[in-house]
């Protein structure tokens, strides 16, 4: 079942077979399947002797301390209990009582001194937006009739110039009048700019 392997033999570790359980062996100590010494196999294990005296003494004083430390334990949990009922049921629950009562009108007043200061604290930030919305409108208004103000301007000036350029349109009534001032004037779009916009050179009209 078990089979031991030394440290000087790696390479048994690896050509065992995985069934078998290895147990390294321990210099010094004896391994599982190894008998009894040799010395040792008429050997016959005995108690160490025991003094009868020291016995009966020994055995006093334990149950002597056995009782000690059961008075003791339950003089503790008669304290803990006597506790418990006066906190619960005695003059100490209705002391308690009276001081959550207490506490609890204080907390109550407190909230509502609270709620109050929240309340104007947010009527303040109410109305305070409330302003700022009614000058945004206002400001708004005002940006509105400006631009309306502005664009109707716009509009009447471009209006006055269109009817000042209306005058030189061509109609049938100066049609005849243009031909003529078009053939006494004649105009020579054929020429050619520098880079400035400057007529460098234009050519004569035939």
């Amino acid at each position: 079942m078990f089979q031991v392997i030394t440290r000087s033999t790696p390479v048994i570790r690896l050509l065992a077979p995985r069934g078998a359980v290895l147990v390294e062996a321990v210099r010094g100590r004896k391994t599982r399947t190894d008998p009894k010494a040799k010395s040792k196999e008429g050997r016959i294990k005995t108690p160490p002797p025991v003094d009868p005296v020291e016995m009966v003494v020994l055995r006093e004083r334990f149950t002597e301390y056995d009782l000690i430390m059961r008075a003791l334990r339950l003089e503790f949990k008669e304290e803990m209990l006597r506790k418990r009922y006066e906190e619960e049921v005695g003059s100490l629950a209705e002391e308690r009582a009276k001081q959550e009562a207490e506490e609890h009108r204080s907390l109550m007043t407190w909230n509502q001194e609270e709620n109050l200061r929240m309340l104007k604290i947010r009527e303040l930030r109410v109305q305070k937006e409330v302003e700022a919305a009614e000058v945004k409108k206002t400001e708004a208004a005002i940006l509105r009739e400006q631009a309306m103000e502005s664009f109707v301007k716009e509009k009447g000036e471009e209006i006055m110039r269109i009817q000042e350029e209306a005058k030189s349109f061509i109609n049938l009534e100066n049609l005849d009048q243009r031909i003529e001032e078009a053939l006494d004037n004649p105009k020579n779009y054929n020429f050619a700019i520098d880079k400035d916009g400057r007529v460098v050179k234009r050519t004569v009209l035939q």
